[in-house]
C-alpha cells in the first residue's frame, strides 16, 4: 500500500479507502462485511469513509463493530452530517444543533471517543457559516474531531469557508471529498485548483462511476442481475448521471484498453484517478472480498502517457466534445 498526505496536514491516507455507502450495514450482510474490511485492512487501507445517513445510522454501527477488531490509532476513520436523521425540524442540515448532536451519535455507533475527520455532508445555505465553520471548532477543542472537511462543495463555497475560519481564528477546512471519475471530471476545473492552492486533501467517491467504465454493462443488454444498475434502492443517481448507450461502448472500449496493460478496467479507471497529485485517496465500495483484492492493486499501476493519451480521447474533460 501506497500512503498519501492530506493536502498540507500531517495525516497520511492509504491512496485507497473503504466506503461503507450501499455496502457495510446495507447491501452486505455481516460476513462479508467483516471479511471486506479485514481485507482492506490486512492490504494496508487504514482509511475508511462512513457517514451518520448511511442506512440511517447502521452504516456507522457496522463499521464500528468490524474496526473493533484493529488498533484505534492505526486507523483514519471519517463520518459526515447534514442529511435528515429524524423528523424534527433540527433533525437535518449544517446548524451547531445539529453538528454536535449528530457528532455524538456518530461516535456512539461506531464505538469510538473521536472522529480523524468529520465532514460536511453538503453545503447548507440555510446556516451562516461562521455557524457551522464554529461548531467544528468547538468540536475540535472538545477533543472528539481531528480534522474537518466537506463534500460536493465547490470550489466559491470552500473559499468562503477558509476565509471565515481565518476570520474566526479557527481550523480550515482541511479535505474535500467531491465525486470525480472518468466520467465526471468536473472537480479539475475549480475544485482541484482551489484545494491545491488552499493545502485542502481531496478524497473522491466513485472512482469507478458505480461500474460503468469497468464494461460490465454491455451496449443494448438490460443490467445484469444483482448489479447495482439493476436494483431500484441504489441506480438513482447512477441512472440520472451515467446510464446511456454511449457510455456502455466506452466502458468496453474501456476494457480493451486495460486488457493491453494487463490490468482491469476496474484497477485502470482507479489508477486514472490516483494520478491527480490532488487526489489523496480514492475510496471504493465492494460488494465481494474479491473486489476488494482486484480494486487494491490499481495503487502499484503507473499509466503510461501513451494509455493516459487514448483514456483522454475515450473520457474527455468536462466540457469537451467527446468522441468515441
Amino acid at each position: 500500500m501506497k500512503y498519501r498526505q492530506m493536502g498540507k496536514w500531517g495525516v497520511r491516507l492509504s491512496a485507497v479507502g473503504l466506503g461503507s455507502y450501499l455496502t457495510i450495514g446495507y447491501k452486505n450482510d455481516e460476513e462479508t462485511s467483516r471479511d471486506t474490511i479485514k481485507v482492506a485492512y490486512d492490504n494496508g487501507v487504514n482509511f475508511f469513509d462512513t457517514a451518520n445517513a448511511y442506512n440511517t445510522g447502521e452504516g456507522e454501527r457496522a463499521l464500528g463493530k468490524h474496526l473493533k477488531d484493529y488498533s484505534r490509532s492505526s486507523l483514519v476513520v471519517l463520518s459526515k452530517v447534514f442529511a435528515p436523521m429524524g423528523p424534527g425540524p433540527n433533525d437535518r442540515g449544517l446548524s451547531a444543533k445539529h453538528i454536535f448532536e449528530q457528532c455524538h451519535a456518530s461516535l456512539e455507533r461506531l464505538g469510538m471517543d473521536y472522529l480523524d475527520i468529520y465532514m460536511c455532508h453538503r453545503p447548507d445555505p440555510t446556516v451562516p457559516l461562521e455557524e457551522t465553520v464554529r461548531a467544528m471548532e468547538d468540536l475540535a477543542r472538545q477533543g472528539k474531531i481531528l480534522y474537518w472537511g466537506v463534500s460536493e462543495w465547490s470550489a466559491a463555497q470552500m473559499v468562503k469557508g477558509q476565509a471565515v475560519a481565518r476570520e474566526l481564528g479557527a481550523r480550515p477546512i482541511a479535505v474535500s471529498e467531491p465525486r470525480y471519475n472518468l466520467l465526471y471530471r468536473y472537480p479539475e476545473e475549480e475544485v482541484f485548483p482551489t484545494t491545491l492552492s488552499e493545502g485542502i486533501g481531496n478524497v473522491v467517491f466513485s472512482p469507478l462511476a458505480h461500474g460503468m467504465v469497468t464494461g460490465k454493462y454491455r451496449p443494448g443488454e438490460p443490467a445484469p442481475e444483482g448489479s447495482r444498475a439493476a436494483d431500484p434502492d441504489q441506480n438513482g443517481v447512477m441512472m440520472d448521471l451515467y446510464w446511456k448507450e454511449e457510455m456502455k461502448e466506452r466502458g468496453q472500449k474501456m476494457v480493451e484498453i486495460a486488457g493491453e496493460m494487463g490490468v482491469t478496467a476496474a484497477q485502470l479507471a482507479i489508477a486514472w484517478c490516483l494520478r491527480r497529485p490532488e487526489v489523496t485517496s480514492a475510496i471504493l465500495g465492494a460488494r465481494r472480498v474479491e473486489q476488494v483484492e482486484e480494486n487494491l492493486k490499481a495503487v502499484e499501476i503507473e499509466i503510461p502517457d501513451d494509455v493516459a493519451e487514448k483514456l483522454e480521447v475515450l473520457y474527455p474533460p468536462a466540457g469537451a466534445i467527446p468522441t468515441v
